[in-house]
């Protein structure tokens, strides 16, 4: 057997197997003999019929296994003795006819991408930056407005005001649209809601579509993109009633909405509550904005070379027609992202020994089934369950979950690493702020 690799740039290449009759016959032989002592062919004694007629019913299956066989062994073995990493899995190329009944020395190739190496050196040198959302006053009367207005009771006017509901019959001038809609006036412009506003039951408003601002027909109207496609011209709006959301009071029920029975009493416990849980909620995403940030950081350090070329193939017949081309190019810029991640990451993990352990993995899962069952208000009395309820998790998805969690914890502590060895510049800013880059 004769393996050589022909390298067609710095990261894809052309791995040719080349097999003479010694490298697979033996195998081949050995097989049809013990097919031969178990064969069962009429007219012969079980395992008597001629080794002749053997091969000529096997044989050709039979060298095709072994020839599959043999090449699938020792490409992996020596893909896995090469220095640089693979990525996706071997290619084979069109050999062209085969003639398996005399063909005595065979030559397979396949196309392979790989990276040579991932170089990066954790040091000073790389600067970060660590972001902390700050909770101020703002954000705070926000929520509370927010949370008044939620849980207020809600009611029905004789007369409509701002910031009302108006559940009334929608209807086209011209043309047979027509349909029953609850407009919420907070969602449309401020000279549009003026005109529903001081009205009773079976006023009629008119207006023009050209009124509704692009996207107002789905949000304040509640219509499908479907329906407000094509809407123009005069609109009317009977009113049929009046919904308004009173503001809750500031009392030990609403107290008890939010955050459970006899969790705080003051009103100045809650406002703490409030500030405390947003900043709670706010220090999450920031952990999770600075990660995804350091990532980048890491990965424009690290300078991987990935082998565009071949990955988009080898998607494209991975996926077995599910996707497209066009699909491809167009989802390829973010598996690329994440697949250079995973490589920066396992390569910071293996040179340094970091690794996630099973007792991380159970804590985390533990972590993540009392939060959902805390947002649905089971979590005490769920915790007696919680050994089942994390095994069941991990173990589902064919055992996937696990492994997802054990990768997520170890890209955690991939990435808390990291931050202990570059420059890293604290900043605080504002939730506006915190928006601002997101949207960049």
């Amino acid at each position: 057997m004769e393996i050589t690799q022909d390298k067609h740039s710095a990261n894809q290449a052309l791995i040719k197997i080349k097999l003479n009759e010694a490298d697979y016959q033996p195998k081949v032989d050995a097989k049809l003999k013990d097919f031969a002592k178990k064969s069962n062919i009429k007219g012969f004694r079980p395992g008597k019929a001629p080794m002749s007629m053997v091969k000529g019913m096997y044989g050709t299956s039979v060298l095709v296994e072994e020839i599959n066989s043999i090449l699938s062994e020792s490409l992996n073995t020596y893909l896995k003795e090469q220095t640089f990493k693979i990525l996706g899995d071997p290619l084979p190329q069109d050999q062209g006819a085969i003639d398996w009944k005399t063909q005595k020395d065979f030559e397979f190739d396949y196309k392979i991408g790989f990276v040579e190496n991932v170089d990066l050196t954790l040091d000073p040198k790389i600067k970060a930056t660590k972001y902390s959302i700050k909770v101020d006053d703002k954000l705070v009367n926000e929520t509370l407005d927010n949370l008044k207005s939620q849980y207020g009771n809600s009611t029905n006017p004789e007369v409509s005001e701002e910031g009302d509901h108006i559940y009334g019959d929608l209807k086209a001038a011209e043309g047979s649209f027509e349909k029953t809609v609850s407009l919420d006036l907070t969602k449309i412009t401020k000279k549009l809601a003026g005109k529903f506003v001081g009205l009773g039951k079976e006023a009629v408003v008119e207006f023009e579509a050209k009124d509704v601002k692009k996207g107002q027909w789905e949000e304040a109207f509640g219509l499908s993109e479907e329906e407000s496609a094509d809407l123009d011209g005069t609109f009317t709006l009977t009113v049929k009633n009046i919904n308004r959301k009173e503001t809750a009071e500031m009392n030990q029920e609403f107290f008890d909405k939010i955050f459970g029975p006899d969790q705080v009493s003051t009103e100045e416990e809650f406002i703490t509550k409030v500030r405390e849980t947003l900043q709670a909620n706010y220090d999450k995403e920031s952990k999770v904005f600075t990660e995804e940030e350091l990532k980048k950081v890491l990965t424009d350090a690290a300078k991987v070379d990935l082998p565009e070329t071949f990955l988009k193939e080898w998607l494209m017949i991975a996926n077995e027609g599910k996707v497209t081309a066009e699909d491809i190019e167009k989802e390829f810029p973010i598996y690329a992202k994440q697949l250079t991640w995973s490589l920066i990451s396992n390569e910071i993990a293996t040179k340094n020994e970091v690794k996630a352990e099973h007792e991380e993995v159970i804590e985390k899962t533990k972590q993540m089934v009392r939060e959902q069952f805390a947002a649905s208000g089971l979590g005490a009395q769920m915790e007696d369950s919680m050994d089942m309820f994390v095994d069941n998790y991990l173990k589902g998805e064919e055992g996937q979950n696990y492994m997802n969690m054990l990768t997520s914890i170890q890209n955690e502590k991939v990435l808390a690493f990291a931050l202990d060895k570059i420059s890293v510049k604290e900043k605080d800013i504002t939730i506006d702020e915190f928006k601002e880059l997101l949207d960049k």
